[in-house]
């Protein structure tokens, strides 16, 4: 327990001293099993260091903060450190009829809710505050007034998320917040960078080369252009467009680059913008073909902007500024907004269908896996349930659900020749390439983890489908195909 701080220490080498902070303080060293298994969604790691005899228990993140988790589902920052902790249970142990205050409305409203919180306490403990006082003296913890500790659990509060966000292990669910005060919207977490650079590069051109070869900070500028329009930006967004139709951006950006240049409605723009849309990542973007004449160019582009793009920043669709986080590095805030919005998803197939491929591209393989088995579900027809599993499959594959992956891609050969009018001839197609070739990887991902039947199994599917398929796309899996038949044949 020293490890965690001295007060902590104190407490796990005296027993009367951890009793004490149990009784009526609600810290009790003995109880920290929480009943529910609970990790972070960052995967930092969390262990419980106390309960507080309602279910509730707290937890230090990463030998660091202090969150704690109620039994009703909602979890929370409540200190830096687990003495701060003990000195907010011991200062304030009615603490938790405390979050919804605010700094606001605490100095007229704290004094009398701590009363409050605290006269049940008294009730039977009338010496309360002779026994608080003994044990801060005994652990040596400071004589905080309610207000400053009040005010330390609101900052670790409003600090709880991205990075300890907590999840329950079994289903993934993200648990409530412990309090209701608002967060700052993503958008202005990302725009922020962009803003800034933006006014940077209208007074700097020597720093354009440098914004512009750089793919997240381009499009962070692209954004911010877009919501803070000035007609000194042209020459700006020609060099970014330029950069956008050379590089390996999003067609996202790559549209919206074209569209703000093209609203100057300038006629040497004509050439760049042309170039634009015939870039490879601009196949997404649907646009007609840009006019011969300026004044239209500039008819053309406030089309897309008027219906898809725009100058308010709240009209975006969430989707947007996820992406441009996880572009940006901030992983754990578009991790946030991504399983708050998948917690909240009902039967929308479209929408897990999405998040699955964001999440996977976040790298969070057990996520965009549940948001997939929900959208596999949901799939409707022979072929989008079946390449709706396959999918699913692939992804239980490589967080090392191996058995979970085949019991989801047995079954797929069949639902796909249940298609009307196939003559199962998805098997000689791509689609029966890709469906084989997820056989080949899951019996050689179980041989490799001894898993004989899983692995024979999925081999004998994966060579019936080989089989079948034309000559061109037997060799194209020829050399998984033989490394997969080696492994499974050494296995006892």
């Amino acid at each position: 327990m020293t490890v965690y701080g001295r007060a902590i220490g104190l407490l796990g080498d005296r027993p009367e001293l951890a009793e004490a902070a149990a009784r009526p303080f609600g810290f009790d060293l003995a109880g920290a099993a929480h009943g529910a298994a609970v990790r972070l969604a960052s995967g930092a790691p969390l262990e419980a260091v106390a309960g507080d005899g309602t279910g509730g228990t707290y937890f230090v993140c990463g030998g660091g903060p202090v969150l704690y988790a109620s039994a009703d589902g909602a979890a929370g920052l409540v200190a830096a450190s687990a003495d701060e902790a003990l000195e907010l249970t011991v200062g304030l142990p009615g603490w938790h009829g405390l979050v919804h205050l605010s700094p606001a409305d605490a100095e007229a409203r704290l004094p009398a809710a701590v009363a409050a919180s605290e006269e049940a306490i008294r009730e039977s403990l009338p010496d309360l505050d002779a026994r608080r006082a003994a044990l801060r003296g005994a652990l040596g913890l400071p004589d905080r007034s309610p207000a400053e500790l009040f005010a330390r659990l609101y900052t670790a509060l409003l600090r709880t998320e991205p990075d300890h966000l907590l999840l329950d292990a079994a289903g993934g669910r993200a648990r409530a917040r412990l309090d209701p005060h608002p967060r700052p919207p993503l958008r202005e977490t990302v725009l922020s960078p962009g803003l800034a650079d933006l006014a940077r590069l209208r007074d700097d051109t020597a720093q354009w080369t440098e914004v512009a070869g750089d793919i997240a900070r381009r499009a962070t500028v692209l954004r911010a252009a877009q919501f803070d329009r000035q007609d000194r930006d042209l020459p700006l967004l020609r060099h970014l467009l330029a950069a956008e139709t050379a590089g390996a951006g999003t067609s996202e950006e790559l549209r919206l680059a074209a569209v703000l240049v093209a609203l100057h409605g300038s006629a040497e723009d004509l050439p760049l913008l042309r170039a634009a849309r015939a870039a490879p990542q601009a196949v997404r973007w649907g646009l007609p073909e840009i006019p011969e004449h300026p004044g239209a160019v500039v008819e053309w582009a406030r089309g897309p902007d008027g219906s898809q793009l725009g100058e308010d920043p709240a009209r975006e669709p969430e989707l947007t500024w996820i992406r441009l986080a996880r572009r940006q590095g901030r992983t754990e805030d578009a991790r946030v907004a991504l399983l708050r919005i998948l917690d909240a998803t009902g039967e929308q197939a479209d929408l897990l269908r999405v998040l699955s491929v964001e999440l996977e591209a976040l790298g969070d393989l057990g996520q965009a896996a549940r948001a997939q088995s929900g959208y596999a579900a949901l799939a409707d027809g022979p072929r989008d349930r079946g390449t709706a599993c396959r999918r699913l499959a692939e992804l239980q594959r490589r967080t090392g659900d191996l058995p979970t992956a085949w019991r989801t891609l047995r079954p797929v050969p069949e639902i796909l020749d249940t298609e009307e009018g196939s003559e199962r001839g998805w098997r000689r197609l791509g689609l029966g390439r890709m469906v084989a070739a997820e056989h080949f990887e899951l019996a050689l991902a179980a041989a490799g983890a001894g898993l004989a039947p899983v692995a024979r199994e999925s081999l004998a599917v994966a060579g019936d489908l080989h089989a079948g398929m034309g000559k061109s796309a037997q060799r194209s899996l020829g050399m998984l195909a033989q490394e997969t038949k080696w492994a499974v044949a050494r296995l006892k």
